[in-house]
């Protein structure tokens, strides 16, 4: 085999099975749970979204790198998605947002990539098998070491009982006003005084924060491990509890008093993803890792408030199993996919969540309502 022509990246499965292809982006190895994404937008967003820390992506979407990459679409300041699979190469960027390519863009942040590779097989066997423990390698010379790869992959003890929330939370606590894009200014500040918010940062989305500026509030973010007094010190009339990675129980073990001590001051409370599953844990139910998840952007839910269906993004492996909600918490929201719960509230209090990420959009706004009921019922409260 000519040399252009040999692999230059090897993604190895815990059961040997091994997929060729040509590497880009950096290079090096790393070992990660594998899951696929549907989407077909999205993906500097996907690869910058804290909640995809431990997982490499298979995108199932042929054309990725066509539209480039910005700074204005980072969900975080770096990649956390260990790494990228595609059917294709990356393509050159087309698009007068971008300000460089992906292949370069991954190189610069240390994420590989792997292209050439049958991703309708490889999601038919995470979707038969589930989500499959794998090493990715990527070298231009074109060598691997097979069997240390598969070992590698099968030595990975994987997410369940991983807490990862503590690896990709701020530092530190901060302020945020930066409002949602739009044409023709671009993401814009908000002005004067605003309904006091803390959310907490299990792996906050940046979109998520702007969706809750664009909403009237004044948005306080403290790391995932703030206590219910770090929150309440604060004085907010309302908290939001953010998505993020990991096993929801092993963050729990912190997170859990925090919002039992939240729930007791009898203030809204609004969470997205990781934090749904966290408000549910802290109501008493109980959450259980997925065959291999939902990842992307077409998901239907339907609302079992008011019977609409909304077209979602999603991204989570673990699930809220609605059959150990207890009394007093309705279960809201539903997959039209599979019957998994999607979303609780408690019965008589302004405390929701959904499983879903309603700022990502792909209705395009079918779920923006949630932003503004949070903030409504800060401003009943306000005025009572």
């Amino acid at each position: 085999m000519p040399a252009s022509q040999k692999p230059t990246a090897c993604l190895a499965l815990a059961d040997g099975t091994l997929f060729y292809g040509k590497g880009f982006g950096a290079t090096g190895q790393t070992v990660a749970e594998l899951v696929f994404n549907t989407a077909m937008t999205g993906y500097q967003e996907i690869m910058t979204d804290p909640s995809y820390a431990g997982q490499i992506v298979t995108f199932t979407f042929p054309h990725i790198g066509n539209v480039g990459v910005t700074p204005e679409d980072d969900e975080t300041g770096e990649p956390v998605a260990a790494g990228m699979v595609v059917k294709w190469d990356p393509t050159e960027p087309s698009n007068w947002r971008a300000t460089g390519d992906l292949i370069d863009w991954l190189a610069q942040k240390g994420r590989i990539g792997v292209g050439g590779i049958d991703t309708r097989r490889l999601t038919r066997a995470i979707r038969q098998q589930g989500a499959p423990h794998v090493a990715l390698a990527h070298n231009p010379d074109g060598v691997f070491d097979i069997e240390a790869l598969v070992a590698q992959a099968r030595a990975w003890k994987g997410l369940v009982g991983l807490d990862l929330a503590k690896d990709v939370t701020c530092a530190q606590s901060y302020r945020w006003n930066e409002k949602r894009w739009a044409w023709p200014e671009g993401y814009t500040t908000r002005q004067g005084d605003g309904l006091r918010v803390v959310a907490i940062d299990y792996g906050a989305k940046r979109n998520i924060l702007r969706c809750l500026a664009s909403a009237g509030c004044d948005v306080t973010v403290l790391p995932a491990t703030a206590t219910a007094e770090d929150v309440l010190a604060l004085n907010p009339e309302g908290v939001f509890l953010s998505n993020g990675p990991g096993d929801p129980a092993a963050t729990g073990t912190y997170a859990v008093p925090m919002i039992e001590g939240v729930l007791k001051a009898d203030l809204p409370l609004f969470g997205i993803c990781l934090g749904h599953q966290m408000l549910a844990l802290a109501l008493g139910a109980k959450t259980v890792k997925m065959n291999h998840g939902h990842h992307g952007a077409n998901h239907p839910v339907k609302d079992m408030t008011t019977g609409k269906v909304e077209i979602t993004s999603m991204n989570h492996g673990f699930t809220v199993d609605s059959q150990t909600l207890p009394k007093g918490v309705s279960e809201t929201h539903v997959s039209l996919f599979d019957g998994s719960n999607c979303g609780i509230a408690v019965d008589g209090k302004p405390v929701f969540s959904v499983q879903y990420h309603p700022e990502a959009s792909p209705g395009p706004q079918d779920s923006y309502y949630l932003f503004e009921r949070f903030a409504a019922a800060m401003r009943e409260r306000r005025a009572a």
